[in-house]
């Protein structure tokens, strides 16, 4: 069988490492630098030849820089007669840009799918892709892994009474019924509009909240003025505590004051994105384990479909 290495981009180093202790071996030596004018410079300063090579980066803030860096590393890889080099994308940039939402614009997610596969990329394995038929825009093998196992097991670990799940738009209502099922939680959604992006205008809450304890949950967060006017419109239903539930933490600008003062009762993400800021009632999750198994089941050649399964 071929060895296993795993390399770690900038983008979360401290990933990479808890993914490494799962897996009991140690992170693998690459440098990574930037010339006087931002090129990046790679150079891998192992032996490759004939290996299995894990790249983990997740393509957040600055995203384009970390997309160039996981190309260059792919391709720095193969040129060093790797056998097999899988693209580890904890959270995948440019998912939200997914399909044509008006006359000419790209269809951005497709694009960096074709440059990962052009860079050579042999499988891809991600986490809670914004939107699922970003899969079908690969040519090679996509492993789509699920926080919800790991955001489940915690959830119940807080024994919450009358709760109800709430997604935050009509399209995150499947990711919010699954969690409902599991935590056997009632489910109401949030009908809002975005009359542009980064923006949201909550117009009605469909669903039973009144007395109740909500739970918010989304795939992620970015300026947080989306979730926050959620937690003030299901406050305004007669909600009790609001919880807020996602897996990607982009919190740009001032998204963490406007959670902060959104009055939740814990916000409870993963550490697909490093979170380098402080909140007093920030609750984050590793998905260390889940990737450290998926990819040792790649490896290996067993089933990933069981890392979904929850008891």
């Amino acid at each position: 069988m071929r060895t296993m290495k795993i390399f770690s981009g900038s983008s979360n180093p401290d990933l990479t490492e808890s993914i490494c202790r799962y897996l009991g071996v140690e992170v693998s030596k690459a440098e990574l630098k930037r010339f006087k004018d931002g090129e990046i410079s790679v150079k891998i300063k192992e032996n490759v030849r004939a290996h299995d090579i894990y790249i983990i980066q997740s393509t957040c803030n600055p995203t384009n820089d970390h997309i160039m860096e996981l190309l260059l590393m792919v391709d720095a890889a193969l040129r060093a007669s790797a056998s097999r080099v899988t693209a580890v994308i904890p959270y995948f940039g440019y998912a939200r840009q997914d399909r044509k939402v008006e006359p000419r614009v790209p269809i951005s997610a497709k694009l960096v799918a074709n440059i990962i596969q052009a860079a050579g990329a042999d499988r891809v394995l991600t986490m809670d892709l914004h939107a699922d038929q970003i899969q079908g825009f690969f040519d090679i093998p996509v492993d789509n892994l699920l926080a919800l196992p790991t955001t489940v097991d915690y959830i119940r670990s807080l024994r919450i009474q009358d709760a109800v799940v709430v997604s935050p738009d009509s399209g995150g209502a499947e990711r919010a019924r699954q969690l409902a099922k599991y935590i056997d939680a009632s489910l109401a959604i949030i009908d809002k509009r975005r009359p542009e992006a980064n923006i949201a205008e909550i117009m009605n809450v469909i669903g039973e909240v009144e007395n109740k304890n909500c739970i918010l949950v989304d795939d992620m967060v970015d300026t947080g003025g989306s979730i926050s006017k959620a937690a003030q419109a299901l406050k305004e239903k007669g909600a009790h505590d609001v919880y807020c539930l996602f897996t990607h933490a982009v919190l740009s600008d001032d998204a963490m004051s406007k959670l902060e003062k959104a009055g939740f009762k814990e916000l409870i993400f993963t550490n697909t994105i490093p979170f380098g800021g402080t909140m007093t009632n920030a609750k984050i999750l590793s998905i260390a384990p889940i990737f450290g198994e998926a990819i040792r089941r790649i490896h290996n050649g067993e089933s990933v479909s069981s890392l979904f399964a929850i008891q």
